[in-house]
């Protein structure tokens, strides 16, 4: 498939909504903020409480219970919440959608919601994937950051329009993710074995640990970081596996072999070791990204309107107060103006330039 490179003026949005406003959506509603991607962002979740939590802390700029007339407004519409959920919201959603709007998701299996949108002749649905999170859920630890440098997996369908696809993708870059486009399928069978085969393996250990209480004794730092899986939420845990159920049993089938095999190689030493060998050349080729060591960034997003000479005013306003510009990034331009970043040096400069844009008739945006 040939797919059209992101069209400048596909984003930002005019009202976007997230619906379901949790870790990720919250992470993914403060980024349509923080990087002027939208001119709106409306929070949809069935919690009161969520809600004004989220509004309270700045997530999104307005709140909503329930669906309606009202989403008819919006041009792009993110799914996101837990996986069990996602198909009977969107058939909440589906009659009041804008036809023309842009409609993604942010769940971690992919077939069953793309057949669910096909189903209810949403047109403009690109299925997504960001490959982040945490531990921490809830709106509370939302952060843009932890979309920032992550995978973010691009599901089209067959009948998938084109221009829907370089809109999703020009969203993910704008959200500072890298867009990676592939059929549901493949997906699923991807991240059943990478990401729903360990939560198993790591419930079948633990489990074993459970059942014998000198093991927990002697279960040390190697088995804590095998086992992490384990501790995330139960039931999003038990949703996502069970989702994905026919990828998994063919995993868990490649699996059952792998540990066939590494049994029988006990009687052999030297197949044992080559097999050691590989694992460690596997195991150290895998990227890592530690978004904890990475420099903390302060940074303050800036709408410039569509004006001769607008960068200058702002870099010219800074300078003269003695707000020191580290970096700059340009990441909006639309037919109204435009948006860029600004890389300062503290939380505090952030505040002041912060001010001074804003005296100046500026809007900003920051997080320091």
């Amino acid at each position: 498939m040939t797919i059209p490179p992101a069209a400048p003026d596909s984003t930002p949005f005019g009202t976007a909504v997230v619906a379901g406003v949790g870790l990720i959506g919250g992470s993914v509603a403060l980024g349509l903020r923080q990087r002027l991607l939208a001119k709106k962002v409306v929070g949809l979740d069935s919690s009161m409480d969520v809600l004004r939590e989220a509004e309270a802390l700045g997530v999104v700029d307005e709140v909503r219970a329930s669906a309606g007339e009202w989403l008819r407004e919006a041009d792009l519409v993110v799914l996101a919440a837990p996986m069990r959920a996602l198909a009977p919201l969107a058939r909440d959603l589906a009659p009041f959608l804008n036809p023309g709007a842009l409609v993604t998701d942010v769940g971690s299996v992919k077939a069953g919601i793309a057949a669910e949108m096909e189903r209810l002749g949403v047109r403009n649905f690109v299925a997504g994937h960001p490959m982040a999170g945490s531990e921490r859920g809830g709106v509370t630890h939302a952060r843009a950051a932890l979309l920032e440098n992550a995978v973010w997996v691009l599901t089209p369908g067959d009948h998938t329009p084109l221009t829907a696809l370089s809109r999703a993708r020009a969203l993910v870059e704008g959200l500072g993710a890298a867009p990676v486009v592939m059929p549901p399928d493949a997906h699923d069978a991807l991240v059943a074995t990478i990401s729903h085969l360990p939560y198993l393996a790591s419930l079948a250990l633990t489990h074993m640990v459970a059942r014998d209480e000198r093991l927990s004794l002697l279960a040390a730092g190697g088995f804590r970081d095998l086992t992490r899986v384990a501790s995330g939420d139960p039931r999003m845990s038990r949703d996502m596996v069970v989702e994905n159920r026919a990828a998994l049993r063919e995993a868990l089938s490649r699996f059952r072999r792998q540990l066939d095999r590494l049994e029988a190689d006990l009687d052999d030493p030297e197949e044992l070791l080559l097999c050691a060998q590989e694992g460690k050349r596997t195991r150290d080729s895998l990227p890592v990204v530690r978004r904890s060591l990475l420099p903390q960034r302060h940074d303050l997003v800036v709408a410039v309107p569509d004006k001769p000479n607008q960068i200058g005013a702002v870099t010219q306003a800074l300078g003269a107060a003695g707000v020191n510009i580290k970096d700059i990034e340009v990441l909006a331009i639309r037919e109204d103006g435009g948006a860029i970043r600004l890389g300062l040096e503290s939380p505090e400069d952030v505040a002041r330039a912060a001010g001074i844009l804003t005296g100046a008739g500026f809007e900003v945006r920051g997080r320091g």
